[in-house]
């Protein structure tokens, strides 16, 4: 089995691409992108676009989608952190549609398949979670018949299908869109580590850029630039990925619709059924490292890894013969307040986005997109949606109860979900756990 590396994503088309050349030296640009992920390109896209003669510099400190952008579960979610409004929500349900159609036009093969997500309860307290929350735009219950007629579910007591989601393979997603911004003529600088931003200039190991818009689209290694150490929490996820499984273990799960999968435990996990007949399955690990720091080649424990597994094999006991052929780690950026924000400052002209909890994958096109109207000026629909241009959110506590205090709410929803499997009732664990975190699951 491999580990880290950084992700199956990337050695499924080959390895990490060699890198671009770094920035030679100072230069001068009209928008200076720091962070070569999905928030970075998608601006870089919708700009170019929009003003062919921009002179755009995005500045990488690996290579483009290396981070959080290459290593999730591949989930284009209809969904937004801390934003539930129904403009916001026909704002994201419209960007995994959008998403589809750019991979279409730029001819970018990323494994894109529209086919909705199943959120599944195998516990009475996730039955009654799961009958809590309202059903939205499409969402349609399923009875354990109905779900077993789109995937069998080993325990399941019940499901909601929900339309809006779609499933992509982030690392092709992440290097198609690089060669496509690179077609247009923005300049993607690799190896090149920003250390500090500050109004019409980033600091960078190689030199400094000079820029009229300085965008900071780091999202979880934001932590890696001067002054920002408490602005996003890195919060850790692990991922494992089965080897191809047989075809008699797939006519015994079904699942040929390639819908996404989740659960509704405290300890949840997501689910995606690959292009190449595998299953990758993502969930908690160790929360997060001291100090904000970030695993350099998405190393994972082997605890971690061993629970992946063990939940993989509950949900689909034919996957029990497949090997785990990759596991891999990556973080995702929280702010203190668990909800994204988009911003453009035109006084200091600095503008960021990011704080997407987990559920990026395609807010990072939506984000892109109003990014690319504010820096320009212009006025839209999107511009104005309500978590746009908001006030910060306050800062992440000092470190050591940063570190402390993530540790004791993953314990606590560990034990929590212990205590209501055993007891078939709601634990009071699992509500300490969110009002310390102030996090909710969207």
């Amino acid at each position: 089995m491999l580990s880290g590396g950084p992700s199956y994503w990337f050695h499924a088309i080959g390895g990490l691409p060699v890198p671009r050349p770094a920035l030679p030296g100072a230069i001068d640009v009209d928008v200076a992108i720091v962070g070569g992920g999905l928030t970075g390109l998608w601006t870089a896209y919708e700009l170019k676009r929009a003003d062919p003669a921009l002179r755009i510099a995005i500045l990488e400190a690996r290579v483009a989608g290396y981070g959080a952008s290459g290593r999730n579960g591949g989930w284009l979610c209809g969904a937004l952190a801390g934003a539930s409004d129904d403009r916001s929500r026909r704002a994201i349900e419209e960007t995994v549609v959008e998403v589809g159609r750019v991979c279409r036009a730029e001819e970018i093969d990323a494994d894109y398949v529209h086919a909705g997500a199943i959120t599944v309860a195998t516990t009475p307290v996730q039955l009654a979670h799961l009958r809590r929350d309202p059903l939205r735009d499409g969402d349609v219950w399923l009875t354990p018949g109905e779900l077993g007629q789109r995937v069998r579910v080993a325990g399941a007591l019940g499901a909601v299908f929900r339309p809006h989601y779609a499933r992509a393979q982030p690392a092709k997603l992440s290097v198609g869109l690089a060669q496509v911004v690179e077609r247009l003529g923005v300049v993607i600088y690799e190896d090149t580590a920003a250390v500090a931003i500050a109004p019409g200039r980033v600091h960078t190991l190689r030199g400094d850029v000079r820029a009229s818009w300085v965008v900071c689209a780091t999202e979880g290694y934001t932590g890696s630039l001067a002054g920002m150490a408490r602005r996003l929490a890195p919060i850790r996820s692990t991922m494992v990925v089965t080897d191809p499984l047989s075809d008699a273990a797939w006519a015994e799960i079904g699942w040929s619709a390639n819908e996404l999968i989740d659960d509704c435990s405290n300890t949840f996990v997501y689910i995606q059924r690959t292009a190449d007949g595998r299953i990758a399955l993502g969930g908690r690990a160790k929360p997060i490292h001291f100090r904000s720091r970030t695993d350099a080649f998405g190393e994972v424990e082997g605890w971690a890894i061993r629970r992946n597994t063990a939940r993989l094999h509950e949900l689909f006991p034919a996957a029990r013969c497949t090997r785990i052929a990759h596991a891999w780690s990556g973080v995702i950026g929280a702010p203190r307040n668990w909800t994204l924000g988009v911003n453009a400052d035109p006084v200091t002209r600095i503008a960021t986005a990011g704080g997407y909890v987990g559920l990026g994958f395609a807010a990072t096109n939506l984000g892109g997109r109003i990014l690319s109207d504010l820096i320009r000026g212009e006025r839209s629909d999107l511009t104005t949606l309500p978590f746009v241009n908001q006030p910060p959110s306050r800062r992440w506590e000092p470190e050591p109860l940063r570190y402390v205090g993530a540790g004791v709410v993953y314990a606590l929803m560990r034990q929590a979900e212990r205590n209501e499997t055993r007891t078939g009732r709601s634990s009071q664990l699992a509500r300490l756990a969110y009002a310390l975190s102030g996090w909710h699951r969207h």
